[in-house]
Formats: C-alpha cells, structure tokens, sequence
C-alpha cells in the first residue's frame, strides 16, 4: 500500500502544475510571499573542523526566523535582484516552498567563485527533490554568467551538509573571510560547474 508521503512524491511527479519553478522580481518580494513557508529545522549533531579535521560533535539546537530575519532575508533578496544576481524559487500549489540566491560579483581569482547566498526548503516539503531542483538551477545560472565554481557558506547541521554532498560540494580551496567572520561555524564549500 502506498503511503501519504508517497502519494504526495507521486503527485509532485506526474503533476507539473502543482509544483512549478520560477524567477522573483523584486516587486514580489514582501513577507506575504513567505506567509506558507516554514524555516523550522531541529539540529542535534553539527560538522566542526577541529585541528584541521572534520567532526560531528553533538550541538543540539531549533533553528527558525524571527519576523526581523525575514524582514532581512527580504531586503538581501531584494538587493540580490537589484545587483543583477539571482533569485528563484519553487511553489507548490501556488506557496512558496523553497527558494535560491546567486549573487552576481565573481570573487576568489582563479577559482571565479559565484556565491550562492541562499538555499532553503520549507520544512513541510524537504526530501521531496525540491532543494536538489533549486541547486542545479543556481549551477547553471552561475555557470552562464562566469564563474567556474559555487561558493557556499553553509549550515553546519549534518543533515545540511549530506544535502550539499550529494549536490558535489566539498570544503572550499579559498575561504571567503566575510562569510568566516559572520558565521563562523559554517562549513565553507564550493561546488565545480
């Protein structure tokens, strides 16, 4: 017999138009647009670079948005857009269910990095390809505009980081201080084009 969850996989499958995949504007970048999808994610085991290796130690925490991260979240959108970077997003029945960011300034010399400044699933919708989708998408909008390489400071959660293992990721050749210094147990990566 087949399961709800099975169902809903199947209904995303054979039913484009329930799940579809599109550019934002800026002008469509407000906290209503936001109002379906949920940040939640419970962390309990986080990857930590110690002695220059890598090791899951135990930090449990909820992670989730105030009104002031999507106020923000919004605002760096926005700026994205107004850069000439790369927003995009997936909706399933006309909500918002996850969403991607490229900024447009390459950096990193050689490694002509793009950085991909967001990636998040909503948590009712994860596991459903949805993230895999939005990643491959930013790849290609990179590519096309330069750069030889994603570069990601992400979520130091292990299942964030399995999420960008399985997209190719691995730990970045040259580290972006900024990102460092505003998160500094993010796991710096990079992904090849």
């Amino acid at each position: 017999m087949e399961t709800s969850t099975n169902k809903q996989n199947t209904l995303i499958t054979k039913n484009p138009s329930v799940l579809q995949y599109r550019t934002l504007c800026a002008d469509e970048l407000n906290r209503n647009l936001f109002q379906h999808f949920i940040r939640h994610q419970t962390v309990t085991d986080c990857w930590r670079k110690e002695n220059h290796n890598w090791v899951i130690k135990s930090a449990p925490f909820i992670d989730d948005w105030s009104e002031d991260d999507y106020q923000t979240l919004i605002t760096c959108l926005k700026n994205t857009i107004a850069a000439g970077g790369f927003v995009y997003a997936a909706f399933y029945n006309g909500c918002l269910k996850g969403f991607t960011s490229v900024e447009a300034q390459l950096f990193g010399g050689r490694q002509k990095y793009l950085d991909l400044s967001s990636i998040h699933v909503s948590e009712d919708m994860r596991g459903k390809g949805i993230g895999k989708a939005l990643f491959t998408a930013a790849k290609k909008w990179a590519k096309q505009h330069g750069a030889n390489k994603l570069y990601i400071s992400s979520h130091s959660a292990v299942e964030s980081q399995a999420f960008y293992k399985a997209m190719g990721c691995a730990e970045a050749q040259v580290y972006n201080q900024m990102h460092v210094q505003t998160e500094p147990y993010d796991c710096q990566l990079e992904c090849s084009l």
